[in-house]
């Protein structure tokens, strides 16, 4: 719709208006329109797809096998459609918000090329403006801000970016036509889950690559392959059960827990667990495989333990192979990634890995890259230092709720929200997976279903019942972040410097973002809901 006018109920304003024309945009149109609200979402991009249609570097796939990766809260949906390969591609993935935006029309309540600059509240009218880069302002009561977790990217803050001379790229925001490595020297800055993907694709043209490395990374085989048609098919006819397995699981993603605690297995027994997981390509799995694997530093010692002797027998040299198994991190607490022969490209004479912790950049210069013991000229660099994740894409709005407060202001600490969801003095302002909520620890269809349906039962409370405002209450905010802190400092994923932590982008506060345990999330939710919306002030 973008030469369309943005169309408003009755009072000229919007119901709703929605941010972002991904997974959680695209659902909350749908829901919006099925209790009959004027609804418009507001995109950044010309299409539909979210970080699916920005992120298109080579090598990119899912982490979430494709059977359990889609929506299912239409049941002929996720009969129809068919994914090709276990973990899909980026340009599948794409495929399919295209065929849901398709199938759902929802593309005439949407503006492409339309970015959210500002809001703000207005408690006279008890709504909110919007200013946008090409639609001007928008009125609407209810925003619901759908900007994914993963949608600003964090920039490298190395000198001399800015004299480099040759061509530059981001792996958050790789060129459509794609990129031809042939022949040239490249050099990418970054190990995790993008650079594990793309470096082995890269290796594969250039002349010569060189790995800039400050934190390696766990990775696990993704073995991916062709699905067969009567695996979907079985899979299909037990989508029910699989699908209501998902949204009662700790992350979102079933699999077993084979044991209350690693020790109370043989080591044998252990092992092969660990083998069976690492064979199937399922890093989630070996998250939960035992129940106090992300608890106990000495259980998660027997994790850490089995992934380095598989990197050591994937790497042929040893000196390379200790250098890329992590130091000083749990197995878990940093997001384990999967891959396509990641360790064995190490193994190619036109690979070389540089080890920032021993040898670290100094600047960038005109034709290459600088470190403290030499410098290698590069034609091409690749920059895969990731996202200012989970708070990156909301703070980069200028968002103002009562009495002129800012949204920046409130969280100069780091974020407080009430289960994620909405945020004391921003009234009937709502974030879907927002920190505070399961989102990045979890299967993002799971948890953006749960979400979205969450916050339309909260619009037909308020319809229901008469009312047109809502928001979190202080108290029960404070309480709420009280528990996200209680139940993450009985892990270790508050030990990690990871970027759930905000580790990854100087200045961020330290503060652990996600809330983990999918299941009992949803169930609190539950309760909340049942209860009138209880912690929730309406009006």
């Amino acid at each position: 719709m973008n030469g369309e006018q943005i169309k408003a109920n009755t009072d000229g304003d919007l119901d709703v208006l929605i941010v972002g024309a991904g997974w959680s945009g695209m659902y909350m149109l749908h829901q919006c329109r099925r209790l009959g609200l004027s609804a418009r979402v507001i995109e950044k991009g010309p299409s539909v797809g979210g970080t699916w249609y920005w992120n298109r570097y080579p090598g990119l796939r899912c982490d979430v096998e494709s059977m359990e990766y889609s929506f299912s809260f239409d049941k002929e949906l996720q009969q129809e459609w068919d994914w090709s390969e276990r973990y899909a591609s980026q340009k599948e993935i794409l495929g399919y918000a295209n065929h849901v935006a398709d199938r759902f029309d929802l593309r005439r309540d949407i503006a492409f090329n339309t970015a959210l600059t500002a809001l703000r509240f207005d408690e006279g009218s008890n709504t909110w403006t919007a200013d946008t880069s090409s639609r001007g302002q928008i009125k609407a009561r209810y925003v619901v801000m759908a900007t994914g977790c993963l949608t600003v990217a964090k920039m490298p803050d190395i000198a001399g970016v800015a004299d480099f001379k040759g061509a530059v790229y981001h792996t958050t925001n790789w060129p459509e036509q794609g990129v031809d490595f042939t022949g040239k020297r490249v050099g990418v800055i970054g190990t995790g889950s993008s650079a594990i993907q793309a470096i082995p694709i890269i290796a594969e043209q250039a002349q010569h690559l060189y790995v800039y490395q400050r934190t390696p990374s766990y990775s696990l085989p993704a073995h991916n392959r062709k699905l067969d048609p009567e695996y979907r098919k079985q899979v299909k006819a037990r989508y029910e059960a699989l699908r209501d397995e998902a949204r009662h699981h700790l992350v979102g993603i079933p699999a077993p827990t084979h044991a209350a605690s690693v020790f109370d297995v043989s080591p044998e027994q252990r092992e092969k667990i660990y083998q069976d997981i690492y064979d199937a390509g399922k890093p989630f799995a070996l998250m939960v495989s035992f129940a106090d694997v992300l608890i106990s530093k000495e259980a998660n010692k027997t994790a850490q333990d089995f992934l380095a002797a598989r990197i050591r027998e994937r790497i042929k040299d040893p000196e390379i192979a200790e250098q890329m198994i992590p130091k000083g991190q749990y197995a878990g607490t940093r997001r384990l990634c999967i891959d396509t022969h990641y360790y064995e490209t190490f193994n190619r004479p036109n690979v070389t890995l540089k080890n920032l912790q021993k040898d670290p950049i100094k600047r960038i210069v005109a034709d290459g890259v600088e470190t403290t013991q030499g410098s290698e000229q590069l034609d091409c660099l690749v920059f895969a230092t990731g996202y200012d994740a989970m708070t990156g894409g909301l703070l980069a709005v200028d968002i103002q709720g009562r009495g002129g407060r800012k949204l920046r202001d409130q969280w100069a600490e780091g974020p407080r929200s009430l289960m994620g969801l909405m945020v004391a003095g921003f009234p009937n302002l709502f974030t879907v997976t927002g920190p505070g909520s399961p989102s990045v620890l979890s299967n993002m269809f799971v948890s953006i279903e749960q979400h979205v349906e969450f916050i339309a039962g909260c619009l037909e409370h308020l319809q229901r019942n008469g009312k047109h405002v809502i928001e979190a209450d202080a108290e029960a905010q404070e309480q709420w972040v009280a528990h996200v802190n209680e139940v993450a400092n009985s892990t270790l994923f508050p030990l990690g410097n990871t970027w759930y932590m905000g580790a990854n982008i100087a200045g961020k506060p330290k503060v652990f973002m996600p809330y983990l345990g999918v299941g009992p999330y949803r169930q609190l939710c539950d309760q909340v809901a049942s209860d009138g919306y209880r912690g929730f002030v309406t009006q």
